[in-house]
């Protein structure tokens, strides 16, 4: 039986996600194995996660997932290409995993395909130069410079999820990873939109509703994962003056440091902290049609972690096991021989790292210290802490 990886976020884990997993499960047969690389307590749009990662990573063990690696935050926390390549680069290093499946608008790989040749092309690069002349934000400079080759065959790349499909297919090629990509249409509401149906819902709406009250948000959500997901909820909503007495402390140059902050923008976030009262006012304050909101949300984030471009390596040094079950236990004997990198099943392992894997796992102990500041009951009931918090073990 093949193994199968899925790169998710589990923002909360739902029925969708259940869906995508059943899918799987009918496609490849139900002895199939299922390893999900899940991004930890930092999330793509620029924003804790609404449960830590121990909390999420045991949900998904319990809809059938089998083992849960995760993406760290100077992956996950990133742009469609970085977190792509983290994902990616994260599956393949198991030495286990044979297929990487994902949700898209197209639900078809053909569209998906041609579409990443085409930005893999020269041809697409001096299209792509052209367009940010203009002062397009570089999404649309994207598309336009796709559209330009393709014609309406780029289309796909203005639905999220068709976007992040190309991107795992131009990761996969780039690191030559011995993927085969598999995807399956997706079902309901945009991930950020604040949307649902009777079967599914967006990820932005039910936390939204999760935050909001008691509302019963089944058939999305099991009651279980409904009463865990709300024990201790983060938002930034709880903690808006920490992050923002971070970014008071910071100049120009320490903007300038972060991530895709050139083009002016860093002289923007540097005015902008000084004045914005909350964290909305400095979104609106610094997003323009050239700086988008998930952009500037991100930027925001890495200030506040007190990350910059340069801590982010090339590639993944190590895979941390956030839990697994009795399947996912006979895949980590596997790695032990099949795995190019380090895989810690405990805190401990992390002191036998070589020293640039250690600083990037020092960097995550610390996001998870500041992602504490974020939840809702923060001094009232303790947080995880990095160093001593063991993998969930599910049926065992």
């Amino acid at each position: 039986m093949p193994t199968i990886g899925i790169i998710a976020e589990y923002n909360p884990f739902h029925s969708g996600h259940r869906h995508h997993i059943q899918t799987v499960r009918r496609t490849f047969g139900a002895n199939s194995a299922i390893v999900c690389a899940m991004s930890g307590n930092w999330v793509q749009r620029g924003q804790p996660a609404l449960a830590d990662k121990w909390t999420r990573a045991a949900l998904a063990l319990a809809q059938g997932v089998d083992l849960v690696l995760e993406l760290p935050t100077l992956w996950a926390a990133a742009s469609a290409e970085p977190f792509a390549r983290g994902g990616v680069g994260l599956l393949a290093a198991t030495g286990v995993v044979d297929i990487l499946s994902f949700g898209s608008e197209a639900g078809d790989l053909a569209p998906l395909q041609q579409a990443a040749h085409c930005l893999h092309s020269p041809a697409w690069k001096t299209e792509l130069r052209r367009a940010l002349d203009k002062g397009l934000s570089f999404p649309a400079a994207r598309q336009a410079a796709a559209t330009a080759l393709l014609g309406s065959a780029a289309d796909c790349l203005g639905q999220p999820n068709n976007n992040l499909g190309v991107e795992y297919l131009l990761a996969i090629h780039a690191l030559g990873a011995k993927l085969t990509p598999h995807t399956i249409p997706r079902l309901g509401a945009d991930h950020d939109q604040a949307e649902r149906d009777e079967t599914h819902a967006s990820a932005s709406y039910l936390r939204e509703k999760l935050l909001a009250g008691d509302e019963d948000l089944s058939p999305y959500l099991s009651h279980h994962a409904q009463k865990l997901l709300r024990a201790d909820p983060a938002d930034f909503a709880y903690c808006p003056r920490a992050v923002l007495a971070r970014l008071r402390g910071m100049n120009e140059t320490d903007f300038a440091r972060l991530p895709d902050c050139g083009e002016g923008l860093s002289n923007r976030l540097s005015a902008a902290v000084q004045t914005a009262a909350s964290l909305d006012e400095l979104y609106r304050q610094v997003q323009t049609k050239r700086y988008p909101l998930a952009r500037i949300r991100r930027l925001i984030l890495w200030a506040f972690l007190g990350l910059t471009a340069a801590d982010r390596p090339a590639a993944l040094p190590y895979l941390r096991v956030l839990g697994f079950t009795h399947r996912g236990q006979a895949l980590l004997r596997q790695m032990k021989t099949t795995a190019t990198l380090p895989v810690l099943v405990k805190p401990a392992h992390a002191a036998k790292l070589p020293a640039h894997a250690q600083q990037v796992f020092q960097l995550e102990a610390r996001c998870t210290s500041l992602y504490d500041l974020c939840r809702r009951d923060f001094g009232k009931t303790a947080g995880k802490n990095e160093w001593t918090q063991n993998p969930v073990r599910r049926g065992l």
